[in-house]
């Protein structure tokens, strides 16, 4: 394989640079690049700015207002904008339904929903895991019950990520007790606001708020809001889960990471006050993560090309386990970097604009205070959408035979 860009993609790659650096705002890309919380109108001016340029829905077609591009200059993009400090585009509405919608939806349903994700009209969020039902997706008990032209919807999602922000949810249900579990599931698109659905917070390890409990009271659901057909969801769900494991390698996450790692690595010394980038092992450390980014850069490739008329295959779950383990790797390096001053640490380091608190380390460097907080947050990277020992198991019977 020629690793090497051609005239064109190289013109590609400096298209993408130049723009993403004069429009990114400071402000979103300063809280970004500082491991800061990013907010709502962060992700939806960020995403207006990018569908004003035409590049709103880079993995989508043309036909739905997509850039088309090929899988190298989704690569190319997806680097560059990060490599800038941008946030990542919302995968909700862009990889996860709106393929969906695009390949089992009604033409009604396209028309309707679809334009209106790349400009963040209708803000998206995925109803999938219950307390019970994480990993055995098939055994959830939501229940959707059909009464005339609507369903009555009852039951709770848990670890429902931007619920708080989102407008819409495409949501898992049970329409049919009696067939086997996987046979009696439906999806349903379910506005936010309708009467009976509360959302309730879940505060995480790393202090953060980005996931949620959502609950279903007695909500009326239009029949006409079922995607596709009835008892089919389990089809729609196993071909969204194939995207979503496919953008959680994270490749232009890891790659921006990498660099905050190696400027972080001149900043800290050791003991001797030695920067700690001149100590040998270190070195190595970082070195032995950058070819794993490389390699994963490589797989990435040959997925998203091998076979452009598909959907995602079993390789998508070999992309989701290296990737999660190497933002997990580079967390864990961050914080070693940090050393001391990643502990103790605050919430309150992750507000834009706060100062730091009374309890900070003394003389601790403004880049340690999010070390700890990330290491807890890229811990969960191999647990959603779908664990790793779960991948395991789908590589083993797929593509193992076993």
């Amino acid at each position: 394989m020629d690793l090497r860009f051609s005239a064109a993609e190289q013109a590609f790659r400096e298209e993408v640079r130049s723009f993403v650096q004069a429009s990114l705002p400071a402000d979103i890309r300063d809280k970004v690049l500082a491991h800061q919380r990013v907010e709502k109108d962060d992700y939806v001016r960020w995403h207006r700015i990018l569908h004003a340029r035409g590049w709103g829905a880079p993995t989508w077609p043309k036909e739905w207002g997509g850039t088309g591009w090929n899988a190298l200059q989704r690569l190319i993009f997806e680097i560059e904008a990060f490599r800038a400090g941008a946030p990542r585009l919302l995968p909700f509405g862009l990889t996860m339904i709106g393929p969906v919608l695009m390949k089992y939806a009604s033409q009604e349903h396209k028309e309707r929903f679809l334009p209106r994700i790349p400009t963040v009209e209708d803000f998206w969020c995925q109803g999938y895991s219950e307390p019970g039902s994480g990993s055995d997706l098939a055994s959830l008990k939501t229940r959707a019950v059909r009464r005339g032209d609507r369903y009555i919807v009852n039951g709770q999602k848990t670890w429902t990520t931007m619920a708080h922000f989102a407008d819409w949810i495409f949501c898992l249900v049970r329409t049919d007790s009696e067939s086997k579990p996987q046979e009696g599931i439906s999806m349903l698109l379910i506005d936010m606001k309708t009467p009976g659905v509360t959302v309730r917070p879940i505060v995480t390890l790393d202090g953060g708020h980005d996931v949620n409990e959502v609950w279903f009271e007695d909500v009326e659901v239009p029949a006409g809001n079922l995607l596709g057909e009835e008892n089919r969801g389990w089809t729609y769900a196993k071909y969204l889960l194939g995207h979503e494991r496919t953008g959680i390698a994270g490749i232009g996450h890891c790659n921006r990471e990498l660099r905050q790692l190696k400027h972080y690595a001149t900043q800290a010394t050791d003991g001797a006050g030695r920067p700690l980038i001149d100590d040998v092992r270190m070195r190595d450390k970082i070195a032995r993560i950058e070819m794993d980014i490389m390699a994963l850069e490589m797989l990435l490739l040959r997925v998203a090309t091998q076979d452009a008329g598909r959907g995602p295959g079993p390789e998508a779950s070999i992309v989701k386990i290296r990737g999660s383990e190497i933002q997990q790797d580079l967390a864990m390096l961050q914080m070693e970097v940090a050393g001391p001053n990643a502990w103790p640490y605050s919430p309150r380091w992750l507000e834009a604009g706060e100062a730091p608190p009374a309890d900070a380390p003394l003389h601790a460097p403004a880049w340690a205070a999010p070390a700890a907080s990330t290491y807890f947050d890229m811990r969960k990277t191999s647990i959603y959408g779908g664990t790793t020992e779960v991948q395991k198991n789908i590589i083993s019977k797929m593509i193992l035979g076993f």
